[in-house]
């Protein structure tokens, strides 16, 4: 009787994890296509196959399910838990490459892209879009940089300010291509161009931020010879 109810409350659960991300799927697809002051939880609800009150019972109301579904996505831009320890400029380089390979690769994904461009279309009539946006997604690459660049600086192998430093970075990682694709003016690139982005990024960087003990060399970490 016991692992019978069990049961039930396991698929219950599942069952509810599921609804809730159609219901996800469907408020940021109402959010792009009518914008987010102009949809409606009604037409939320006809779009996720559900009754309004599941649609409160699971997610929440009109904002709650903007927070929720920029915060999915703002999951894409943590560190990756397999980036090894930053200890040498050889290996802050390869870090800084794989992230901002990641770091490019999912914030150009068409979905990315159209919740840049809600924020910027409901700027005046709803702000909290651009708010939630900001604090939760762009916080998460922010933080994200800021965590590796610490790393370095806390390894004798760079100076100044994380943040500074992260900003940095990410200027030359992005340079316009954020911009142009928002426009629509150019495609995504693809893997291949995304991962020499990344490492030219990662060069560049590296030589406007030489050794703090003078030396240039890439690949000696503190205390080389």
């Amino acid at each position: 009787m016991a692992a019978a109810s069990a049961s039930k409350r396991r698929q219950k659960g599942g069952d509810e994890t599921a609804v809730r991300k159609r219901i996800l799927a469907a408020a940021f697809a109402a959010f792009v296509k009518s914008g987010y002051a102009a949809a409606s939880t009604l037409e939320i609800a006809t779009r996720a196959r559900v009754s309004k009150r599941e649609l409160y019972e699971l997610v929440g109301n009109k904002q709650e399910m903007l927070i929720a579904c920029i915060s999915e996505r703002a999951k894409r831009f943590d560190v990756p838990a397999d980036l090894p320890a930053v200890r040498d400029r050889e290996t802050l380089e390869q870090v800084l490459a794989s992230f901002g390979t990641k770091l490019v690769r999912e914030a150009s994904d068409p979905t990315v892209i159209a919740a840049l461009r809600l924020a910027i279309a409901e700027a005046v009539q709803a702000p909290e879009v651009a708010r939630v946006l900001d604090s939760r997604a762009r916080e998460a690459s922010r933080a994200a940089l800021r965590k590796i660049m610490a790393e370095a600086q806390a390894s004798g192998l760079l100076t100044g300010h994380p943040a500074e430093l992260a900003e940095q970075f990410a200027g030359l990682l992005w340079r316009d291509l954020l911009v142009s694709l928002m426009l629509g003016v150019a495609a995504r690139p693809n893997s291949r161009e995304i991962a020499a982005r990344a490492r030219d990024a990662a060069a560049a960087f590296l030589q406007l931020h030489p050794l703090p003990n003078g030396e240039n060399g890439v690949g000696r970490g503190v205390g080389s010879n």
